[in-house]
């Protein structure tokens, strides 16, 4: 698996929302120990837990009100990143198996490829696969000191 600075190397990453992401991430930090790896303004932060991650990402209706992100059938949810070898094989794979698709494989700017499906509850699943190591400053992310 190619490595890449803007996706930690562990298998799965849970994404969390908060109506605050910045003070979430500062709280579990200080209260669990967690360290920034990255961050994406005020409404994304990319944690190291261990030899694992989470992100933290804001509702996008908090704060101004206004839709940050493209809206999708269960946006705003928590969801799940996955890390696959070959993202394109899993999107086929899910697909002959009936999953509703949320967002086909796309390339990222952070140098990941990445497709989203639904689950049976709702929940969002992001199957993700690194094609290139791209620091966060080459997409707009910001990395943590000594990261």
């Amino acid at each position: 698996m190619l490595v890449n600075r803007s996706m930690p190397s562990c298998t799965v990453i849970p994404v969390l929302v908060y109506d605050d992401a910045a003070a979430a991430a500062a709280w579990l930090c200080e209260t669990f120990g967690f360290t920034e790896r990255w961050g994406a303004g005020d409404d994304r932060v990319q944690l190291a837990v261990g030899d694992g991650a989470v992100v933290v990402s804001e509702r996008p209706d908090s704060a101004s009100g206004e839709e940050r992100r493209p809206p999708s059938k269960a946006h705003g949810c928590h969801s799940v990143i996955v890390r696959v070898d070959d993202v394109n094989r899993h999107y086929e794979h899910a697909l002959r198996r009936g999953a509703p698709i949320l967002d086909p494989p796309t390339d990222h700017p952070s140098g990941e490829r990445q497709y989203t499906a639904e689950d049976p509850g709702g929940h969002r699943w992001s199957f993700s696969e690194s094609i290139a190591d791209v620091a966060p400053e080459k997409w707009c992310g910001t990395s943590a000191p000594g990261r």
